[in-house]
């Protein structure tokens, strides 16, 4: 069973694609560049139809800079293969089945994941026009459906991988926005540095008269509460320590 790139220390690792008789090229390598932008890279092919997907040309332009992941990825001609050192898996379709395992949403699955933290997970995924057939899913522990506009519930394989593996991420990691390397993000600044700040930022309202220092009445305490409400960087609160040195300087 192949071994994924990502630390098998790392939460990532604890997650398999299984993509079952694939019929295009392009959707495994779409489905390898939704992987690799949410962190996982265990992909697992069921006789797909063409044997050489893996390098096919089109695989390799929609994979669009994850080839990595295709180039570690393994085909094999059974789901039992596929399953080989999964504790558990879990089929992704749009119907419910007479017979199926408990139904469960993304996010439900993904929580089952963060929660048991040496369990391997399949997610298995079936061919683009014909899904998954019973046998198989009779095989797994859930039945995954993804909730869509009831009057147009289509999604191809990559976006559903999409939807599957940002879930899991979510739930594995916390909150994105710490991750996120979008934006600048300063030092937060201490206690002491803040309250150093509003004794230097009264001073100088005091110098332009802003605030009469026999009768201050509310203003700093408000102040305070207006800043409480943001996490205030140290360069802000430099900032604002040189406008109070600038007050000063005026007077």
């Amino acid at each position: 069973m192949p071994t994924s790139f990502v630390s098998a220390n790392s939460p990532f690792a604890r997650l398999r694609f299984v993509l079952v008789e694939t019929s295009h090229p392009g959707n495994v390598g779409s489905v390898a560049r939704a992987m690799k932008t949410m962190g996982f890279s265990d992909l697992v092919l069921v006789n797909p139809r063409f044997p050489d997907v893996l390098t096919h040309p089109e695989a390799i332009a929609l994979a669009s800079g994850a080839v990595d992941v295709l180039e570690n990825a393994v085909i094999v001609s059974t789901i039992k293969e596929a399953l080989e050192g999964c504790d558990l898996a879990a089929a992704v379709s749009a119907r419910l089945r007479e017979f199926s395992p408990p139904v469960l949403d993304p996010r439900e699955l993904a929580q089952k994941l963060s929660l048991a933290e040496s369990v391997k997970l399949a997610l298995v995924l079936g061919n683009e026009r014909f899904g998954l057939p019973n046998e198989i899913v009779e095989k797994c522990n859930y039945l995954i459906q993804i909730p869509t506009n009831p009057e147009y519930s289509s999604l191809n394989l990559a976006q559903a991988v999409q939807v599957l593996a940002y879930e899991c991420r979510y739930a594995l990691v916390g909150s994105l926005k710490s991750e996120s390397s979008i934006g600048f993000k300063g030092d937060i600044a201490a206690p002491t540095d803040i309250d150093a700040m509003f004794v230097h930022l009264e001073q100088g309202l005091i110098a332009l008269q802003f605030i009469d220092p026999a009768s201050p009445k509310k203003l700093m305490p408000r102040l305070k509460r207006l800043f409480s409400r943001t996490q205030l960087e140290m360069e802000e609160v430099n900032i604002l320590r040189g406008m109070a040195k600038k007050m000063l300087d005026k007077k």
